[in-house]
């Protein structure tokens, strides 16, 4: 029996284009290459695992025995967006893409928004994360107005300094402006992005939340809930899926965060899943472009992971993945469409498991599903359970 499953998705770990790739302006986009390529990445236990044994990548370096179970997965989901590939993960496909806003958003928005607020808006279009309240912090601290901003992905992003708007409002403003993004605007995601210091070296706190639309349908934290389990969400995936279906969450602001809760949550005794996100490769080394830090936040979290395994219980799974691509050493600093990298090892797991190419996130929940005995989601999505199970374990 499976007592406890850890899904740790490393944000925007992509290993690879996929085949619709250039619809999305993502030719050759390769997240795990673009790492390699700085000739630092070191990440000896998640090769003992797989990674790099993965269909399409084409390395010498690969393990002769896997401890584990290893694949890649192709988005099923139209986008390339957290949102989407969180909540297909969780068994929720997204047939039409989040709306996203190239022009900025219409006056019907921002004019219900700022009546809301009392506050005017700055920017008003896609804009990087870090320039854009260089480019218009200034203002903001001389009007109040706040900057509203949004990217390639279905965000309405909200920036404001802490000394002007403490945290708190700005959640508030978040809270009233995903109130207003409904029917046709609704976006996957309202992002609070406090920023402090002075110009021009602003930089943004690790004060950020996400404010999510409800997934519409139940994902696997709602199954597993209803058959008694316990649901425990790390980082952002509360935000993710705006609590639904989660019984217990843990805010982090880093991955070192998240890996400090991940290693109290080992020690508790639970039944069920803990679901993690890691956000530090996606906001801070993929959106900026720095392939370098990439490689040394995956170094870190190998490291970390090397202390976790021998920590699992007999009767723990491991799982691996990530939500979308975000190649740093593209021109482009938005999420790129890849290729999901799935990694699952504990002592139930049988060892060499090559699972091939999947054809939808959405297999992570139907695996989950049937290792704790459960058959939701195995009709829509390919479970691995019967064959990376050890026979001894599914008797």
């Amino acid at each position: 029996m499976i007592n406890r499953v850890f899904l740790i998705v490393l944000d925007s770990f992509g290993v690879g284009e996929l085949p619709d790739a250039h619809k999305y302006g993502d030719e050759g986009s390769n997240t795990l290459k673009a790492c390699m390529s700085t000739g630092i990445l070191d990440v000896p236990n998640m090769k003992k695992l797989g990674l790099l044994n993965l269909n399409g990548l084409d390395l010498d370096e690969k393990e002769s025995c896997p401890q584990g179970a290893f694949g890649r997965l192709a988005e099923r989901s139209a986008g390339k967006d957290t949102t989407t590939g969180h909540w297909e993960i969780g068994g929720i496909v997204s047939e039409q893409p989040m709306p996203t806003y190239p022009n900025g958003f219409p006056d019907e928005i921002l004019s219900q928004f700022t009546e809301k607020t009392g506050r005017g808006v700055l920017c008003n279009r896609p804009y990087s994360g870090t320039q854009v309240i260089l480019d218009y912090g200034d203002e903001h601290l001389k009007t109040g107005d706040l900057i509203v901003y949004t990217s390639a992905d279905s965000v309405f992003q909200i920036a404001a300094h802490e000394s002007i708007v403490p945290p708190e409002l700005l959640y508030q403003y978040c809270r009233d402006a995903r109130a207003i993004l409904t029917g046709a605007h609704s976006v996957g995601r309202v992002i609070a992005r406090p920023f402090a210091g002075d110009s021009p070296n602003f930089v943004r706190t690790a004060n950020r939340r996400d404010f999510s639309l409800l997934p519409p349908k139940d994902t696997i934290l709602d199954v597993l809930s209803a058959h008694g389990l316990d649901t425990i969400s790390v980082g952002k995936i509360f935000d993710i899926f705006a609590g639904k279906g989660i019984g217990r969450f843990v805010l982090t602001h880093s991955n070192d965060e998240g890996m400090d809760a991940v290693f109290k949550l080992v020690k508790e005794d639970f039944r069920g899943l803990c679901f993690v996100n890691l956000v530090d490769f996606d906001m801070k080394y993929g959106h900026r472009n720095d392939p370098v830090g990439y490689a040394q936040a995956l170094n870190r979290f190998d490291a970390q992971l090397g202390q976790l395994l021998p920590q699992l219980r007999p009767d723990d799974v491991l799982m691996i993945t990530a939500d979308h691509g975000c190649d740093p050493v593209t021109p482009s600093t938005d999420h790129s469409r890849e290729y999901i990298p799935l990694l699952i090892c504990g002592d139930p797991i049988r060892s060499n498991v090559d699972l091939g190419t999947g054809n939808s996130f959405g297999n992570i929940s139907a695996t989950i599903s049937q290792l704790f005995g459960f058959s939701e989601f195995t009709e829509s999505f390919h479970s691995y359970a019967p064959n990376i199970l050890r026979e001894e374990v599914q008797k």
